[in-house]
């Protein structure tokens, strides 16, 4: 079957995800984000491209943009292309960065837009990376909320909050509002954040969760404590897609432990 066709957008407005090859990680370090972003720039600056939001995590990137000539695959090509090149010189490598085609939906109204900014900026939070939208430095909501900076002007964040109020203090009182209302919100690749399938993002996956419920404490003394253990458990087998098998793998355990605690038993049966 062959590929379907890329349904281009009315409004020219798109939410766009990249994501790395084989699901592997494509920012190694703060580098190789900074980079990412100067490539945006540089498209931005070579062609008649909005920017709205944008989310780099480890190994994929979300972006919210508008371009009015049905270019958009080109210019994403451009965009994967060239940071392929850098990642690949950098660390020695060869082969794809990314996976072979990027995702995107079309954005046709004032209100879809706003809901899929708030998805993107929501990223980090569901990843359990940070616990406030404004701790995340590689997301475009921090120009959000201090639009008026220079960096901010990378993004065009004066059209969105313009859409909510002709006053910029209402409009950005309203905009962290709507960003903390309670959502639904699913938008093109749902488990983005939740489709965590290999050893390597389990370990950060967990990393993070620890860090975040049990700061200062290492894996070792969480499975050791059966409530713990099984919390963690419970949580790995909700938000994430490790297969038991992996599961046990990460922690260490008997696959049996990760099936009682996934089935319901994990709180009553010793082990």
């Amino acid at each position: 079957m062959g590929r379907l066709q890329r349904k281009y957008s009315n409004t020219g407005c798109y939410h766009i995800m990249l994501r790395g090859n084989e699901r592997k990680k494509i920012f190694l370090d703060d580098g190789d984000r900074l980079k990412f972003i100067d490539i945006l720039h540089k498209k931005q600056s070579e062609t008649n491209l909005s920017f709205y939001a944008y989310c780099l995590m480890d190994n994929h990137v979300h972006l919210v943009l508008r371009e009015n000539n049905n270019e958009i695959s080109l210019i994403m090509k451009g965009i994967a292309t060239s940071y392929a090149m850098y990642f690949n010189i950098k660390y020695g490598r060869v082969g794809h960065v990314f996976q072979d085609r990027f995702k995107s939906e079309a954005v046709e109204d004032e209100r879809y837009l706003m809901a899929v900014i708030r998805y993107v900026h929501h990223n980090p939070i569901k990843a359990y990376m940070v616990e406030r939208p404004e701790n995340y430095r590689w997301s475009s909501y921090q120009w959000y909320i201090e639009p008026d900076v220079e960096e901010a002007k990378f993004i065009d964040a004066q059209y969105v909050l313009g859409m909510i109020s002709e006053n910029q203090g209402l409009a950005i009182i309203e905009f962290k509002r709507f960003f903390m209302e309670k959502n639904d919100d699913a938008f093109l690749d749902d488990d983005d954040v939740s489709s965590i399938r290999t050893l390597e993002e389990g370990e950060a996956f967990l990393a993070k969760y620890i860090e975040k419920n049990w700061p200062g404490t290492n894996k070792d003394r969480i499975i050791t404590d059966r409530t713990s253990r099984n919390d963690v458990i419970r949580n790995l087998c909700a938000h994430t897609k490790l297969s038991i098998v992996n599961i046990a793998r990460l922690l260490g355990v008997n696959r049996g432990i990760v099936e009682r605690v996934r089935s319901g038993g994990g709180t009553a049966l010793k082990a």
